[in-house]
């Protein structure tokens, strides 16, 4: 797909216009280079209790970074075949919108209406009242088929439910349809933008954006038109997207990401008790711009402020910026056909969380 015009020559300007203010508002972020330094930063005995948590379960792969160094890491942490993010890329894609929305080629208050988006068998105009915004905070109402499923989507609200803006929903069709929006109006394929926007910054060491263009989008084209866009990126180079996050966007001395924006995708949008459906509201998270955020009235101060992103079987990265740390954790998806085959599979949240405890426990020198 062609690149506009109007997008190069606004996001330029943009560029330019966030690499001097993020230079003056967060100097000396620690960023690893071309390859990761590792540091001695863990106490031997909380060393070997997370070892030991981690080779308990179904973790293929998971990296500690604080200061921009690795302090700890586990399994291949290089591997991206049969790794798929799942919906951790949806925090993904909600990074890559802060450029287009400093540039102003996105404009979060448009909706569905103005753009001209509609989907297999039509839109109501009551969903086409959605906007750009309604999709990546969940809140669109529109329950729409999704192109795949969310695995909560098909238990949801009925098509005219909720009016959009008014109730938040982990709906896939949102999801899928904001990465259909951020390709119309860019007039970029995800997946190359990613790798000018994000892999070539970062010194990403393993993406593979021919294997991305032809496999990574997916889905049942005949409920909806709007396939999801999955990535596959290596445990290390998850931990780049954390990091990137963790210093408000900036790498080095470039403003990948405008730091407002940053701030802006992981302030919470939906309260822990708006969450739906309701069992969400057991973990404790609000939510964002697609990035799930820590609601401090369920968390310790150890995650004030932070955010993640979350996939199926247990697909995280983590940011905890009161403690400087980014936590990567990868499983191998498999085909399962009862509960007892998922969870020889899947991490959950508490499981990872036991992982995130005990890491930040080890980090502890006295």
């Amino acid at each position: 797909m062609a690149v506009s015009v109007k997008y190069l020559v606004v996001a330029l300007a943009a560029l330019a216009l966030g690499a001097c203010a993020g230079g003056a508002k967060f100097p000396g972020a620690k960023v690893p280079g071309a390859n990761w330094a590792s540091a001695d930063a863990m106490n031997p005995r909380g060393h070997d209790a997370l070892d030991l948590a981690v080779r308990a379960l179904p973790t293929q792969s998971m990296i500690v970074v604080k200061d921009g160094a690795v302090v700890y890491s586990y399994g291949d942490i290089t591997r991206t075949e049969g790794t798929y993010l799942a919906s951790v890329r949806k925090s993904i894609l909600s990074m890559m919108y802060g450029d287009a929305v400093a540039a102003g080629v996105i404009d979060l208050d448009a909706t569905l209406a103005d753009l001209g988006v509609d989907d297999v068998g039509g839109l109501t105009d009551t969903e086409k009242s959605a906007t750009v915004r309604d999709l990546i905070s969940a809140r669109s109402g529109i329950y729409h088929p999704a192109s795949n499923d969310s695995g909560v989507t098909e238990d949801g609200p009925a098509r005219g439910d909720h009016p959009p803006g008014t109730y938040y929903w982990y709906n896939n069709w949102d999801f899928n349809a904001a990465g259909g929006v951020y390709e119309l109006e860019t007039g970029t394929d995800i997946y190359d933008e990613f790798n000018r926007l994000l892999a070539q910054p970062l010194q990403m060491q393993d993406f593979d954006l021919a294997a991305h263009l032809e496999n990574g989008k997916g889905g049942d084209l005949t409920q909806s038109r709007f396939p999801a866009y999955h990535f596959f990126l290596s445990t290390r180079d998850a931990a780049r997207l954390g990091v990137l996050m963790l210093n408000h966007g900036r790498w080095d001395d470039a403003q990948i990401i405008p730091a407002d924006w940053v701030a802006q995708s992981v302030s919470m949008v939906t309260p822990n008790a708006e969450m739906n459906p309701p069992a969400f509201r057991d973990s404790g998270f609000g939510y964002g711009y697609m990035w799930w955020v820590f609601d401090p009235e369920h968390f310790a101060p150890a995650f004030d402020g932070a955010y993640i992103a979350r996939g199926h079987f247990g697909q995280y990265i983590l940011v905890l910026p009161a403690s400087g740390v980014v936590i990567a954790h990868k499983t191998l998806p498999a085909p399962y056909d009862t509960p007892e085959d998922y969870e020889a599979v899947n991490v959950t949240w508490d499981e990872f969380r036991t992982l995130v405890d005990l890491a930040l426990a080890a980090l502890e020198r006295g």
